[in-house]
Parts: C-alpha cells; structure tokens; sequence
C-alpha cells in the first residue's frame, strides 16, 4: 500500500529553533541506532519511520557505522525513502556522522579531510541522497589538527554535499575552539550532539553555556540512559533486557540496587505529573529551553508514540525540578 502521511501531523509536534540558525528541529528526533540494521525487521522499520512522521518527527538521525553490521541503517533507510518518504524528502531532515571506526586502514575513522569527505561519500550512496541536511563530525580527534576537521565540514557544504555541520562529544572548550574555526570559515556550527539525561549531567558543566553564546543548537542523544530511565528495571533486570544481553554500552553492572531505588521514586513522580517515567526523562531534558530535541531510538512503535507524548505535560515546577536533583544526588 502506498504511503500517505497524515494531514495533520505538524500540529502534534513542537518545534524549536537550533540556535541561532533559521532551522527548527523537532522537540523528538528518531535515531537509527541497534534497531534499523540489517539483522532488524525491515518491516518494522518501516512501520516506525511512517509512524515517527505521522506524528511530526521530521528529523531521522543516522551514523555512517550505525546497524549492526555498519553501513546496515543507512542502506535500510535508503530503502525507506524510496519506498515510503521520498515524496516528502523537503520536509525531512536527515543527519548523518563519520568520526567513529568504519573501514580497515589509516584513513577509516577519526577527523582528517580524507575521512570525513570519503565516508559521507559513502553514506549519500547507501542512502540514495544528494545531500544530507546534517553532518557531524561524530568525536573529536587528538591527532589531527581541528583546522583541517573544520575545514573539511566547510568543503563538504561548499560541495553541496550537506546542508549544516554539527560536533558530537566535544567538549566545551573544544567546541568553542571548533565554532570560532568554522565560523571564520564562513560555516557556522549549527549544533552539538551530546550525552544528556537526569542521571548523565557532564554538559551542564560548561558546554551548554558555550553552545549559547555560541548560538549552537544541541540535540541530546541518550535522554532515557541506554533505557535506565524508564519502567523496564523497576522490579530489576529482566532476561530479555539491554542490561542482561551482551551490549557494551549497558550491562547488568550498571542496575544497581541504588539505582534501582532511585528509579522507583522517579516513577513515582512522573506518575504523579501524569506521564510514564521516560517520558518524564524526555521533558526533563527539554525543560527551560537550552536543549533542541530530544534524539531517542525505538525498537516499536508504541514507543515512538509514547515519546511525543511528553510533550504533552504541562512544565515542572520548581519543587518537582529540586526533588529530581534531589532523588539523583540520594
């Protein structure tokens, strides 16, 4: 059946300018990480992606090394946009990285021009694209000088090959640093993808400062910590979680007893607002403004909807916001 979007679905979602840039994002952004690769349900996938529109998720985030195996997403995204969305392709926005291991050899990770400019190569062809709307650089790289990074994100533009250039995982000096480099190169910083929830706060402490006087936008990825922000360990670690499979970014070491405790009093305030705990977590970390979008993966559908949900809540108060702080300093 051919796929038509729903007539409504910009009025079910907010959207909220990057910065300084002339470019809104969704309040929730979909990333395609461990459930859009090749060992998924295409299916699936497919029924996600329409859904994630329907409701207003214009942006679809993806890495060059996302799957598994790497390269797996942006080819199953590919499919998805010839199949299902290519017709709304100006209304969508697309991202994509490079920075992490993708080939063998010297030149398939980290930050040199040779990298950047052959994997996003890469990447455009998986996908089917011209252009990408989006291009990060995924982490920053010791070794090679951040002019020649930068320099590279302002060519790949300048190429027609991305629209905006954004940082993931820099820290705040180094982003300050990047943004004067890309800006005096006439390619300004449109935003940062940092780690960011209630439990995880390192951006709190000086780069969120940095991004607004920057005029950087910020997407936070990670906003529900790998899944601990929600009802799925609150009578502990079930067999066919995350946390008791073979993921090295969550393993069972990480659900402790205290965490556990504090989860559970999470739960307890985010059912007194109205909301489910990872909902909660999503507003939490748009609160106030500083932050963009909310980027969070989804293995069904039903999660998706319960994202865009949150925003649905009316804003914290300021007792709900210290007994958050509270909860989490124990």
């Amino acid at each position: 059946m051919t796929y038509k979007a729903e007539q409504d679905r910009y009025d079910k979602m907010t959207y909220n300018r990057s910065g300084r840039s002339g470019l809104r994002l969704p309040a929730i952004s979909l990333g395609l990480w461990h459930n859009f690769g090749g060992i998924n349900v295409l299916e699936n996938q497919r029924a996600m992606a329409r859904r994630a529109f329907d409701l207003g998720i214009t942006h679809f985030d993806l890495a060059n090394n996302y799957g598994p195996p790497p390269g797996s997403a942006e080819e199953n995204f590919g499919t998805l946009l010839k199949q299902d969305l290519a017709p709304y392709r100006d209304e969508l926005i697309i991202s994509t990285k490079a920075g992490y291991y993708m080939w063998p050899g010297p030149y398939g990770e980290w930050g040199s021009k040779k990298n950047l400019v052959a994997s996003l190569n890469q990447s455009l062809k998986r996908m089917g694209l011209d252009y990408v709307d989006i291009f990060y650089h995924h982490r920053p790289d010791p070794n090679t000088p951040l002019e020649e990074t930068m320099s590279a994100l302002d060519l790949i533009v300048r190429q027609g090959k991305a629209l905006y250039v954004g940082l993931s995982n820099y820290s705040a000096e180094q982003t300050r640093e990047a943004s004067r480099i890309l800006k005096s190169l006439g390619t300004p910083c449109l935003i940062h993808q940092p780690k960011y929830n209630m439990i995880d706060r390192w951006v709190e402490n000086g780069l969120l400062d940095v991004l607004d006087e920057e005029g950087i936008g910020s997407i936070a990825f990670s906003p529900l910590h790998a899944g601990i922000l929600t009802d799925r360990y609150l009578n502990g670690i079930a067999a066919d979680s995350r946390a008791a499979g073979p993921s090295v970014f969550l393993n069972e070491n990480a659900i402790t007893e205290d965490v556990i405790a504090k989860v559970r009093q999470l739960d307890e305030l985010a059912d007194s607002r109205g909301q489910k705990l990872s909902q909660m977590a999503l507003a939490w970390v748009l609160r106030g403004g500083r932050v963009t979008s909310a980027l969070i993966g989804a293995s069904k559908v039903s999660q998706i909807e319960d994202a865009v949900g949150a925003l649905a809540v009316p804003d914290f108060t300021g007792e709900e916001l210290a007994l958050i702080d509270a909860i989490i300093k124990g």
